[in-house]
């Protein structure tokens, strides 16, 4: 997490009346890369994301199948508003998480780490995908 507000396509910055933070990010904007997801990996460091990119906004739900790490999942807008936030999702479960309905991007981050933060619905994030939709928090 850096101070910098630059914004580039690997990272996602969060802001809100809790404070800042930035997450260096794996994009995943295709089908196969959303597929994927974090799936297998043991660890996540905790600076770091993925920043799932739908095509557009629409109806968006998870699950942990083959997650091996505890996540919060954070649902995101076209203007970039979080809408909606999973805390701890369980490593494993094929329950499905839903986010909501026009939901453009979604930030995994490691469990608790939300909460800990104080991140909230509400809060804005920055990114360049949601650069075409008049973002709360341009770039």
């Amino acid at each position: 997490m850096v101070a910098a507000e630059e914004c580039r396509s690997d990272s996602v910055s969060l802001k809100g009346d809790w404070g800042s933070a930035r997450f260096s990010v794996e994009v995943a904007d295709d089908p196969a890369e959303q597929a994927q997801g974090l799936m297998h990996r043991t660890s996540m460091p905790m600076g770091a994301g993925m920043y799932f990119v739908n095509e557009r906004p629409r109806s968006t739900s998870f699950w942990m199948r083959n997650t091996l790490i505890p996540l919060d999942m954070l649902f995101i807008d076209a203007q970039g508003v979080v809408k909606h936030i999973h805390h701890n999702a369980i490593p494993l479960d094929e329950t499905p998480i839903p986010g909501g309905d026009d939901i453009l991007t979604v930030l995994e981050i490691n469990g608790g780490l939300a909460a800990r933060l104080g991140i909230k619905v509400g809060s804005f994030a920055r990114h360049p995908a949601h650069q075409s939709y008049a973002p709360a928090w341009p770039c």
